[in-house]
């Protein structure tokens, strides 16, 4: 019947959700637990029945979410989001079954969660993990380091380093061409120490990985694997965490996080935003004829001076 009891609707939407759609024991908890803080504070409006419900009780439900009350602490943006989310199933579901004329629910869009960036690395913890990953002198170790210092002297991505050729690698003019999302190319500088890390491996290691069964199929890849064919990302991935662990790094370290410290370094040290944007490859409509001001002139200008590990 229309405008049912809102109680009464809540239990039976989560007895639909317990035995037709069978969730489990621990999701229809969360929807139940949900659910009646939503059906207490509905209560709380003088509100009892679903189509007395209006897109600003449900807007205001969210507000308490956000700012709690004195039996609930305030919830992060993301937890409130999953609570809004139930509310949201619940009045769909309420529609549907002919419980309520309308959905107060549709328009109001649960909260984004604030996207945290990965804390930038100390130079120190940086410096520590690129000794340790060539420290063995192997043919190997001396890809590991040319691989790391790659990344973080130019904050290339896992994907753009592992996708580098050897013609890509401009070793006199001191540039790399990488390739990034949409296959878009960019010039960006490299700095001495990356530049005689790579010079080390494609004079001793190289070579002897190139021998191995799959180096037909890789023939100008930059960085080999064991058998000879192209590095993937996964296994450039564990060198990095590898390095991390053998140089005494507890923290979490992935691959953007030395992206994450190349910006933040060459800031700190100086560097223009907008310079620093270019050198990732994040442009956007509103700033892409900013970065068309940018030479890679200007760039190697601003990394020589900037970027702790640009120079010797």
């Amino acid at each position: 019947m229309p405008g049912a009891d809102v109680g009464r609707a809540v239990r039976t939407y989560l007895d639909h959700l317990g035995v037709e759609r069978g969730l489990a024991a621990n999701t229809l908890s969360s929807y139940r637990r949900d659910l009646r803080r939503y059906d207490a504070f509905l209560a709380e409006q003088g509100v009892e029945r679903l189509d007395d419900v209006q897109e600003a009780t449900v807007s205001a439900f969210l507000v308490r979410l956000r700012e709690g009350d004195e039996e609930h602490p305030p919830l992060s943006a993301t937890s409130a989001a999953r609570t809004v989310v139930a509310v949201r199933g619940f009045h769909r579901f309420a529609v549907s079954d002919g419980l309520a004329t309308h959905d107060p629910a549709a328009a109001v869009r649960p909260p984004t969660p604030t996207k945290r960036l990965p804390k930038a690395l100390p130079l120190s913890d940086v410096e520590a993990i690129l000794e340790a990953a060539g420290s063995a002198g192997t043919p190997l170790a001396l890809r590991d380091r040319a691989l790391l210092e790659v990344l973080y002297g130019t904050g290339a991505r896992i994907s753009e380093a592992v996708g580098l050729d050897v013609d890509d690698l401009d070793r006199v003019d001191g540039t790399v061409l990488l390739r990034g999302k949409g296959s878009k190319e960019r010039l960006v500088p490299v700095g001495s120490y990356a530049l005689a890390a790579v010079e080390s491996y494609l004079t001793t290691g190289r070579p002897v990985l190139a021998t191995g069964s799959a180096a037909a199929r890789s023939a100008g890849a930059l960085f080999l694997n064991s058998r000879g064919g192209r590095l993937s990302r996964q296994s450039a991935w564990a060198v990095l965490v590898k390095a991390a662990e053998r140089a005494g790094v507890t923290r979490d370290v992935s691959p953007h996080t030395l992206r994450h410290s190349f910006a933040t370094h060459l800031l700190d040290g100086g560097a223009d935003i907008r310079v620093v944007q270019e050198l990732l490859g994040h442009a956007s409509v509103t700033t892409t004829q900013v970065y068309t001001l940018v030479t890679v002139e200007s760039l190697r200008e601003v990394f020589a001076t900037a970027h702790p590990r640009a120079r010797a």
